[in-house]
């Protein structure tokens, strides 16, 4: 595998935008797919749409068994231990939403309790658990981060309680790039008898990611950030605690047996996707990992090692920009950065590099209170992903210099 054939495999690249070479650097958000994603959703759009574990006919058949290789090779991918820890659903956030329901409707949670979430995430990671403290008597506590955008083993440790439940974290940031120790984080967890859910949203794609080697107790992440279809999303859990767990939503398919008295419910994952899944987009996920798993060539690494070193060093020399995440160990940070200009709004800095052709992302990236920590209303983010050379590295940062000079 080298840069140019990667690139190939993705037609988005080859766009424009007001006349210039599309540089695509909002993956943080959405990344864009390869034909072989655009291909297998074509296919089980136009020769497999049939609704999933319901019909006998050849059709629905074939659509369910491609659903369900959905599962066993995103089980295979993040190392759980069978198909059944892995739930679907249509994203991180339905991911989180679904388990602080089940959570709160298992009566896992007592007032008084305590959530701990760290002060680095993304609404998606704070909001749902916000609900579920305000309807239970809940406590939520944070784990500070430091300058730098680092987390403290200590401060969490200090920040445990017998009463905290449940910690949450991302496995990278969105808006720091920072990839957090949770391997150590759940230890420390786990000694307390405090389960632990990740955001892998970032993670999923710049890692390779083993659930039961970092010993989380639940992994959300979603499928439009990793090249596969959007309205995709994994929610990984133990089986033990599925199984703990009452269902989401009541529907089709998720039962075992309906009566006027009462129900019973089909066994995990099934429990929790009531209704019609998302037929044509789940099966994505097959090619999109296969995509991850080339994009893991060391050439290709080389050359996002190569681009992450001279953005970091080119922000990082600049007296007129602040750089968030920027820890002190560079092995720490993915090609992820969010920045603040003196003198210059975000927002004005995205538009002119847009007539520029580069995408980036301006603004709160869904995380308000990381913005209120660093003191600032917005910034803006160039996120690189593997099929970003060390060539659109080298004209961001000329765009982004030339916008600097024309807005101070």
């Amino acid at each position: 595998m080298n840069i140019d054939t990667l690139r190939s495999y993705f037609p988005q690249l080859k766009e424009k935008v007001y006349g210039k070479d599309l540089v695509y650097l909002d993956n943080a958000a959405t990344s864009l797919r390869p034909m072989t994603v655009i291909q297998e959703w074509e296919d089980m759009s136009l020769k497999h749409n049939s609704n999933l574990h319901r019909a006998v006919h050849k059709t629905a058949v074939d659509a369910t068994d491609r659903y369900e290789a959905a599962r066993a090779a995103v089980a295979g991918f993040v190392g759980a231990s069978c198909p059944e820890e892995i739930v679907f659903t249509s994203g991180t956030t339905h991911s989180i939403n679904l388990l602080a329901a089940c959570l709160e409707h298992s009566a896992f949670f007592a007032p008084g309790d305590e959530i701990l979430i760290a002060e680095s995430e993304h609404h998606s990671n704070i909001v749902p658990w916000q609900l579920v403290s305000g309807r239970n008597g809940l406590k939520i506590k944070k784990i500070p981060i430091d300058s730098r955008g680092e987390i403290s083993l200590q401060k969490l440790s200090e920040s445990l309680s017998s009463r905290t439940r449940l910690c949450c974290i991302a496995q990278i940031s969105n808006v720091l790039g920072i990839i957090n120790p949770i391997k150590e984080i759940v230890g420390i967890c786990h000694k307390n008898g405090t389960l632990v859910l990740v955001d892998g949203a970032q993670g999923i794609v710049h890692l390779p990611t083993n659930v039961q080697e970092l010993g989380c107790d639940f992994y959300a992440f979603s499928g439009h950030k990793m090249f596969a279809a959007p309205g995709v999303g994994v929610l990984y859990g133990k089986k033990a605690l599925l199984e703990a767990l009452p269902p989401y939503m009541g529907g089709g398919e998720m039962i075992e047996s309906v009566s006027w008295e009462k129900t019973s419910f089909a066994p995990v994952p099934r429990r929790f996707e009531a209704g019609t899944q998302n037929i044509s987009g789940t099966p994505t996920l097959i090619p999109a990992i296969e995509m991850c798993k080339q994009m893991r060539d060391s050439e290709i690494e080389k050359e996002q090692d190569a681009v992450k070193a001279y953005v970091l060093d080119a922000l990082s020399s600049s007296p007129d920009i602040t750089l968030y995440g920027n820890p002190e160990d560079r092995t720490k940070k993915i090609p992820l950065f969010s920045f603040s200009v003196a003198g210059a709004h975000h927002e004005d800095l995205a538009l002119i590099l847009d007539k520029m052709g580069i995408a980036v992302r301006s603004g709160q990236m869904c995380a308000e209170p990381l913005m209120d920590r660093f003191g600032v209303t917005g910034m803006l983010r160039a996120s690189f992903a593997a099929y970003n050379t060390l060539g659109e590295a080298e004209y961001f940062v000329e765009c982004l210099r030339k916008a600097i000079k024309m807005l101070k």
